[in-house]
């Protein structure tokens, strides 16, 4: 049964001593910033501290105001409350400019770290991994992910611990000014708070199906952009533009939805929270009426009141925010507890292998893992002596590109073995084992910076003149010098802005520059005029003297001169032999695709 693909988006959960346990795990990266996160926090305390004397020293001017002073001792004046004012101001400027910029060197520095961790993990990965996700859901890791774990450190996290100071320090100045007040409006919040949990967990709800259908619109998208060569050859931007529309309707359905939803919470917040507020006010002024309370502490009352209710209505959005940093940690969690396929670190010198390229493939049986009911391979088994040439016929879809993939080792054979050099190459390592071989595919994807990076790709840090002669052996030298950029011209994303006989060129002079024991092609010359595919075959021809070469041939005429033909059919080999052998089999299928190629070449 073919693997699901999993999705990106996830409900955010209910948060748990469990979760909260398991995702301590990112704060050993946060760990060689700690003095930075804990100096940082230490400052936010205080200015929250320092902040909470503001009402406290408002009531009292105007207290003062009315010369009736709560603390005549200290013999302020209303003039002197300046003062006091400018210095809560400043301490505040003051405290939160260090406080920003440690917690940036927090988030900055500590996500770097775990971007790094994470593509590390991705990259190392093997090939059944990436065919569970989707390249957008991969991205998503590293991109939306980490950055709601940024936004957690460097605003989030202070901005909750900042809310929790105030709340602490207000209740207690609350108690200390109007003990009956207090408790009157202390005993409406848990009703409130629970209320606001219910609406709470209401919207996040149609907030996720709004999540949904915001990544499936971009999903069309994507999907568009990859495929716009087909798109436009079908001539369906049309239904392509009424696809995304309809997407774009369902997200506008449910945004209304949510929003009539956060319109009966605003609602709800006034009439309960604020209005339990006024009605705590309304008997404040009822003993200030009465004489039982100075007017400055109704008006610090107020003030605080009104400091306490805002945060208290913030810290739902704030746990939102954490819960959903906590899943984003689980995911990237996830991801950097996996196992890899290759090695951690470079390869040394001293581990090297040096193949002499003997290839033996032994009763191979393989069915994909997404596939598993479906067997590509069915018992092949194919002989390559070191230095020899062969190379692989049959119809599309009979299994000779999965041979590749497993000589590469992107995937495990069901049953059976492959041997190099007599050894099977599951004993080797795997990144000294892959150093020895370069491949040419036939669809080539450059990556999107210049030629010269894309030919050294093959060998890492090669010098221009060595780039240059892999160049020229490819026959790519040429058409290279008329760009005005020469070896610094831009290809574009998936080297687009090169032709498809061009790009074919710079992948055969990557595989040239890397001098391999075991080269791969398959159809390195198929998109190529006559002239080039002339001179590129014989750059090949003398790049493959000396090595194992194993070639996929979709057109026969190409692989007149190799030592050995294997033809595949339904995952077997049911032909083996040189061009000419196969020729003169009378009703052989080689004989038969051959016949076919050449008559319709003439």
């Amino acid at each position: 049964m073919a693997a699901k693909r999993r999705t990106s988006l996830e409900p955010v959960k209910k948060i748990t001593l469990t979760d909260l346990k398991k995702s301590l795990f990112i704060f050993r990266f946060i760990k060689p910033y700690m003095w930075q996160f804990v100096v940082g926090m230490i400052l936010l305390s205080i200015s929250s501290a320092v902040f909470m004397a503001f009402p406290g020293a408002a009531g009292e001017m105007a207290n003062v105001a009315i010369k009736k002073p709560k603390y005549p001792q200290l013999g302020l004046r209303v003039i002197d409350f300046g003062w006091i004012f400018f210095a809560i101001v400043l301490v505040q400027g003051v405290f939160a400019y260090f406080k920003t910029i440690l917690f940036a060197q927090v988030s900055e520095k500590g996500m770097a770290d775990v971007r790094r961790a994470v593509f590390h993990k991705m990259v190392r990965q093997d090939m059944s991994y990436f065919e569970q996700f989707r390249v957008g859901e991969l991205t998503s890791r590293l991109t939306a992910d980490i950055e709601k774990l940024q936004s957690a450190f460097s605003v989030t996290l202070g901005e909750f611990v900042r809310q929790i100071v105030i709340l602490v320090i207000g209740i207690g100045i609350l108690m200390y000014f109007a003990p009956k007040l207090s408790l009157i409006m202390l005993a409406t919040f848990p009703v409130v708070v629970i209320l606001a949990m219910i609406f709470g967990r209401m919207l996040r709800k149609v907030a996720r199906k709004r999540q949904k259908k915001i990544a499936e619109a971009n999903t069309i998208v994507d999907e568009v952009f990859q495929a716009f060569t087909t798109v436009k050859a079908y001539a369906n931007e049309y239904y392509e533009e009424m696809r995304y529309a309809h997407s774009l309707q369902d997200i506008v359905r449910i945004s209304l939805r949510f929003a009539h939803y956060r319109g009966v919470f605003f609602i709800f917040m006034m009439l309960f929270l604020f209005g339990g507020i006024f009605f705590v006010l309304i008997l404040g002024a009822l003993f200030v009426e009465r004489g039982q309370m100075q007017v400055g502490d109704l008006f610090s009352f107020i003030i605080y009141t009104t400091i306490i209710g805002t945060a208290i209505a913030g810290l739902g959005n704030l746990y939102a925010e954490i819960a959903g940093a906590i899943g984003a940690t689980e995911r990237i969690s996830e991801i950097l507890r996996r196992d890899m396929e290759v090695r951690e670190t470079p390869l040394p010198e001293s581990e090297k292998l040096h193949f002499k390229g003997h290839i033996r493939i032994e009763d191979v049986h393989f069915s994909y893992p997404r596939r598993p009911e479906v067997e590509v391979l069915k018992g092949i088994t194919i002989d390559v002596p070191a230095g020899a040439k062969i190379a692989l016929a049959g119809q599309s879809g009979s299994g000779k590109s999965t041979i590749m993939s497993l000589l590469l080792r992107f995937y495990e054979p069901t049953s059976g073995h492959i041997y190099m050099d007599g050894r099977d190459i599951k004993e080797y390592d795997l990144t000294a084992y892959r150093q020895n071989f370069a491949i040419v595919p036939q669809d080539v994807v450059l990556f999107g910076g210049t030629i010269r990076e894309n030919i050294a790709y093959g060998k890492p840090g090669a010098h221009d003149d060595e780039i240059i002669e892999a160049a020229k052996q490819a026959n790519a030298w040429r058409f290279i010098q008329q760009f005005p950029d020469g070896l610094d011209t831009v290809v574009g994303d998936r080297g687009t802005r090169l032709s498809g006989g061009q790009r074919q060129r710079i992948a055969i002079a990557r595989a040239i520059l890397r001098n391999p024991t075991i080269l791969l092609l398959d159809e390195a010359t198929s998109s190529l005029d006559a002239e080039s595919e002339r001179l590129v075959q014989e750059a090949l021809d003398r790049l493959m003297e000396g090595r194992t070469a194993i070639i996929i041939a979709h057109r026969l005429s190409t692989i007149k001169n190799v030592d050995k033909i294997y033809v595949i059919d339904n995952g077997k080999v049911i032909e083996s032999g040189t061009h000419n052998e196969l020729i003169g089999m009378p009703n052989g299928t080689y004989r038969a695709l051959a016949s076919l190629q050449f008559s319709l070449a003439e």
